[in-house]
C-alpha cells in the first residue's frame, strides 16, 4: 500500500514517513504545492496525508483538484487548525478524515489503515478471493487453512492483485504501487517477474484457485472462477 505525504516540515514529514515505513508503506513525499500536485498527476496512492497550509497554495485547493481528476486516493487531512469548521469544511470538500496537529503516530497509523479498508475492502479486516484470504492489518494470507510464507515484496504484490481482481495490470502499474514512484525511471521491469514468479509458485503448491497469469508484453492479471483473457499463461 502506497502513502503520499503533503507536509512542508521537514521534521514531521520524515517522523511520518519513518513510521508509516515501519508499518510496511511504501511512502513518498512532496513538500509543497506544485510537487504534490504533479505527483497525484502522474502516480495512483492508497491515501494521501495532506497538510492544509503550503508554501506555495492550499491544501483544500490541491484536494478538489484530486476530486476534479475522479482519482480514488483516500485523503487524511493533518492539520494545525483545528476548529470545528475547519474540520467540517474539510470533510465538506472530500477528505475521508481529518486529524489535527500534534496527533499520536499510532492514532494516525490506524486511520490510515481504516480509510483504505473502507475504501478498498469495504470496511472488511481480510479480503477474500475464492479459497485464498490476505489479511492486510496482518500482512498475512492464507488459502484454505495453510498460510503463505510470503517476503514484504511478494505479500504487496498479492495485496495488489486481491484488491484489483480480474483487471489487466501493465507491468509499470504494479512496479509504481509495490516499490514506489522512482520505479518508473527503471531500465527493465525483470525483477517483477521474479518475485511474481515466485508467489504464483507459492500460491500453486498451495492449492490456491485464483491464478496470476501473465499477460505477453503488457503485465498480470488475476484470474478466478472463470476469468480469461488472450495470451495470458
Amino acid at each position: 500500500m502506497k502513502i503520499l505525504i503533503i507536509e512542508d516540515e521537514d521534521n514531521l514529514r520524515k517522523t511520518l514517513a519513518t513510521s508509516l515505513e515501519k508499518e510496511r508503506f511504501i511512502v513518498e513525499h512532496a513538500p509543497d504545492f506544485q510537487t504534490a500536485l504533479s505527483k497525484l498527476n502522474d502516480y495512483d496512492y492508497d491515501c494521501v496525508l495532506l497538510d492544509i497550509m503550503l508554501p506555495d497554495g492550499n491544501g483544500l485547493t490541491l484536494l478538489q483538484e484530486l476530486k476534479k481528476m475522479h482519482k480514488k486516493e483516500s485523503v487524511i487531512i493533518i492539520s494545525a487548525k483545528d476548529s470545528l469548521e475547519d474540520k467540517v469544511y474539510g470533510l465538506d470538500v472530500g477528505a475521508d478524515d481529518y486529524l489535527a496537529k500534534p496527533f499520536h503516530l499510532a492514532e494516525l497509523h490506524a486511520r490510515v489503515k481504516s480509510v483504505i479498508r473502507r475504501k478498498q475492502n469495504e470496511g472488511e479486516l481480510k479480503i477474500e478471493v475464492e479459497n485464498l484470504k490476505v489479511y492486510p492489518d496482518r500482512h498475512s494470507a492464507f488459502v484454505g487453512e495453510q498460510e503463505l510464507t510470503l517476503n514484504r515484496k511478494e505479500f504487496d504484490l498479492l495485496y495488489y492483485f486481491v484488491t484489483n481482481p480480474g483487471r489487466l495490470i501493465h507491468k509499470g502499474t504494479l512496479a509504481e504501487a509495490v516499490w514506489g514512484d522512482c520505479i518508473d525511471q527503471a531500465d527493465s521491469y525483470d525483477f517483477i517477474y521474479s518475485q511474481v514468479k515466485n508467489l504464483r509458485k507459492k500460491m500453486k503448491l498451495a492449492g490456491a484457485l485464483p491464478e496470476i497469469r501473465a499477460v505477453y508484453g503488457f503485465g498480470y492479471k488475476m484470474c478466478y472462477g472463470n476469468s480469461s483473457t488472450e495470451n495470458e499463461k
